[in-house]
């Protein structure tokens, strides 16, 4: 039997694999390694093979795949072994996915590890929160559970995104991050760091834009700080379209060849250009070799790295040596398993945030003697589930409407959209706008019937979707002839969103996604998106045959319960390449929450939504407000499942809600400290705090006692000290169970020759406590969180004193105080 040659052999360390592999490529085969796609060696028996699939909250773009909720809902359960088990499935469903097409990766890029420091970001859905510990911590568990437990094969192999002072969509690749060092070192990089020490990533995506005026895909000095602080091999990638930005957006290059070396050096390892095209990458690559600003030696290391993320795939193993992949046997069937949807029902109810309850919570519904009980569920997410742009494909889906139903069997539910009913009649050839089943909408129709019908929603800042009632499906623009055939709002530009312009006493209507003008064709009446001017657009005369919010107002009337499911699309006004322009929630969700309070006093605020919101003073008399994210294919079941009472709510903010868009600083400034940005630096009063969330048991803090400080070998003036811990003792004074999460605080250090945080997380727990019980529970306590930069001394140092520490629900409540001192080192 012949001798498989090294790089097939499992059993031998990666490093070695790695080089024997690169030694036996030519150089432009090598060279042809430094593109996402990257060509087979048939010779050699390897195959194609492309870095990233997505797998933010789930396996996306790859057809059906469990759909997880969105990691800002997932960072609200503060939950690492929940998020490591949500990893092991998607990591699964990858695999599976791979089985089914031996084409797709098992690179992933995910996840998104940017601290949450504004809630204007576009992308704040994807981040799981404000704190970089926290992020930290749940990024590696969720990597953890992607890159398996086998010691020597990944099943899996996650990248983390986006590095370095990304949180600003506007102009994103223009724009420069200016980070103090203190924001560099204390709030930035533990984000990164965390997992890449704990050995559980094995790539890392910069990002977009400059930081302190340097590219972030040439900061070589930012790129090598993670890979000394990486146990093994860490790769590069580039984020789609970077290298080009450099010479095109950025300026930084005259050419491409100059900036596509210059990334090399820096130590980025994988273009990500010109999508499937390798070709122009590779030639601006070739010159640059040639006119001697890059060496075939660069090429080796950039190359050697991934290979190194290849073979730990077990992509290369020989399958009949010991040690060859262990997760080769999984199936293409493991997708959509019984206990993938168990996880993602368990996952969606652990991200609900309770933030508001007097007494409405939990719903108390039950069969009258006379009557049956009728609950109304209103608004636009009363009976729909959104995806975001990196969401897979949910097997199902299951509303907050179908999931009342289903509670509450007994019951009679109304569903309302608060969407208005219109209908369009072209002022040009007169004739009302139709909709065959079909979806092929003409303006020829002489009466405004049933097929004339559309509901409209407006989510915000004139942004409108229309549903055809005739086919239930949206309008959309995407083929220049407009249909009305769309499931969703979706897309890398969305098609299905329109707004409208008073033209002289009627409507002229624009195509957002083109920004071109709708018009009636002539003769045929095909509804056509090409108009240049709103002069030159059809006018429609628009009819409402009913308002939305009178219609919510007559659900709500007389019912035992009302849920308003108001909040944004995942695709409209706040996604990637947009950033929020307000945080108010838009006006159009303002008038159906009134609609529905001025009727029913029991009416619960429910916001779904990718991000915090400023709530003004027609929110102050919600009795519940309850928040979650776009939770995925469970998002019904989650919610209701705490609603109901059947589920103790468990989630907490780890984001902070401002009171006033003010207070949430500006988008462009990176300096946490001088803007007092997020819990640590915040000096007034928010409307919800950082680690806040609402249980239905009364949960009292009655004692703390904080652990002697080790001496001087436990920490002092280190960083990375051991972490003490405290003990604190809660009390559920309730008669039904109670799950608390026990947060422990540093309010600061008085005195202290360095400014430290007003509040900084030192440790949580979360305990479980019986009607009555009465536990002390111990909590660790990261006293090398307190590390501040000394810019004399250019480190990290925890500077010893007496600390002022706090026990309580959330970083606004010091329920308990004490100290804790810390001798010099």
């Amino acid at each position: 039997m012949p001798t498989s040659p090294l790089f097939r052999d499992p059993r031998s360390p990666l490093s070695e694999r790695a080089r024997d592999l690169l030694g036996r490529l030519t150089p432009e085969e090598r060279l042809a390694l430094l593109h996402q796609h990257q060509a087979p060696v048939d010779r050699l028996g390897i195959a194609a093979f492309h870095t990233g699939n997505e797998a933010l909250h789930g396996v996306a773009w790859l057809g059906t795949a469990t759909v997880f909720p969105q990691p800002v809902g997932l960072g609200a359960a503060w939950d690492t072994g929940l998020l490591r088990r949500i990893g092991d499935v998607v990591s699964t469903e990858v695999r599976a996915k791979h089985a089914g097409d031996p084409a797709v990766g098992l690179n992933v890029w995910a996840p998104v590890v940017n601290p949450l420091r504004h809630p204007a970001w576009g992308r704040g859905e994807e981040g799981y929160g404000e704190e970089p510990w926290l992020v930290a911590e749940l990024a590696t568990s969720y990597c953890a559970g992607l890159r398996g437990d086998d010691a020597r094969t990944w099943k899996t192999v996650p990248t983390l995104k986006h590095f370095l002072g990304y949180g600003n969509e506007t102009d994103r690749a223009a724009t420069s991050s200016n980070l103090d060092p203190r924001s560099l070192h204390e709030y930035e990089l533990p984000c990164y760091l965390g997992p890449v020490r704990a050995g559980v990533a094995g790539a890392v995506m910069p990002s977009y834009n400059r930081v302190n005026g340097v590219p972030a895909h040439v900061a070589g000095d930012l790129i090598a700080r993670l890979r000394e602080a990486a146990p093994g091999s860490l790769a590069v990638v580039s984020d789609a379209g970077a290298p080009t930005f450099l010479v095109t957006v950025q300026r930084a290059f005259t050419d491409h060849a100059a900036g596509h070396a210059a990334m090399v050096r820096a130590g980025v390892d994988s273009f990500t250009d010109n999508d499937r095209d390798a070709s122009v990458t590779l030639e601006r690559l070739r010159t640059a070799l040639d006119e001697g600003l890059l060496t075939w030696d660069d090429v080796d290391a950039a190359a050697l790295r991934l290979l190194e993320l290849r073979i730990r795939t077990g992509e290369f193993d020989d399958p009949e040596l010991s040690g060859a992949d262990p997760y080769g046997a999984i199936p293409a069937e493991a997708i959509d398993l019984p206990e993938h949807r168990a996880l993602a029902r368990e996952a969606a109810g652990r991200s609900v945030v309770v933030l508001r309850n007097d007494h409405l919570l939990p719903l108390a519904i039950s069969p009258a003697a006379t009557a049956e009980p009728r609950i109304a569920v209103v608004g636009p997410h009363a009976d729909q589930v959104l995806t975001d742009w990196y969401s897979g494909t949910p097997p199902y889906a299951v509303t907050p409407a179908d999931a009342v139903r289903e509670r509450w069997p007994g019951a009679r539910v109304d569903v309302v959209t608060g969407a208005d009913r219109v209908a369009l009649r072209a002022l040009g050839p007169d004739a009302w706008v139709s909709v065959d089943g079909d979806g092929t909408v003409t303006a020829r129709a002489s009466e405004a019937t049933y097929d004339t019908w559309f509901d409209v929603i407006d989510w915000g800042e004139g942004l409108l979707t229309l549903r055809a009632v005739a086919s239930g499906g949206l309008l959309t623009g995407a083929r220049w002839i407009l249909t009305a055939d769309a499931e969703r709002v979706g897309g890398w530009v969305v098609q299905e969103s329109f707004r409208r312009l008073d033209v002289g006493g009627a409507w002229a209507l624009q195509h957002v996604g083109s920004g071109r003008w709708l018009r009636v064709q002539r003769d045929l009446g095909a509804l056509v998106a090409d108009a240049t001017r709103p002069e030159d657009a059809t006018p429609f005369a628009w009819e409402t045959l009913y308002s939305g919010a009178d219609d919510v107002a007559r659900a709500a009337n007389g019912a035992d319960a009302v849920l308003v499911a108001v909040g944004n699309d995942p695709h409209l006004l706040g996604r990637e390449t947009e950033d929020r322009p307000s945080l108010a929630p838009p006006e159009p969700m303002r008038r159906i929450w009134r609609a529905a309070r001025d009727t029913n006093a029991a009416s619960v605020l429910v916001l779904v939504s990718s991000y915090p919101y400023v709530l003004d003073e027609a929110y102050d008399d919600a009795r519940a407000v309850v928040w979650t994210c776009h939770a995925g294919q469970e998002l019904g079941h989650g919610l209701v499942d705490v609603l109901s009472g059947d589920r103790e709510p468990s989630g907490r903010l780890a984001q902070t809600w401002p009171a006033t868009e003010e207070q949430a600083g500006d988008l462009f400034d990176y300096d946490v400290r001088a803007q007092a940005q997020t819990y640590r630096w915040l000096d007034g009063e928010p409307a919800f705090w950082f680690g806040h969330g609402l249980g239905y048991a009364d949960v009292a803090y009655v004692g703390l006692a904080v652990n002697a400080f080790p001496g001087p070998d436990g920490g002092g003036g280190d960083a990375d000290v051991e972490p003490l811990s405290a003990t604190v003792t809660v009390r559920n004074s309730a008669d039904r169970a109670a799950e608390e999460l026990v947060q422990v605080y540093s309010l600061g250090l008085p005195g202290a020759r360095i400014q430290t945080p007003r509040r900084m997380l030192l440790g949580h727990e979360r305990v479980r406590l019986a009607p009555g019980e009465t536990r002390d529970v111990t909590v660790s306590l990261h006293v090398g969180r307190l590390a501040v930069w000394d810019e004399a001394e250019e480190r990290l140092l925890v500077q010893p004193g007496d600390y002022e520490l706090a026990a309580g629900p959330s970083a606004g409540v010091p329920a308990l105080r004490g100290t804790l001192t810390l001798p010099a080192a």
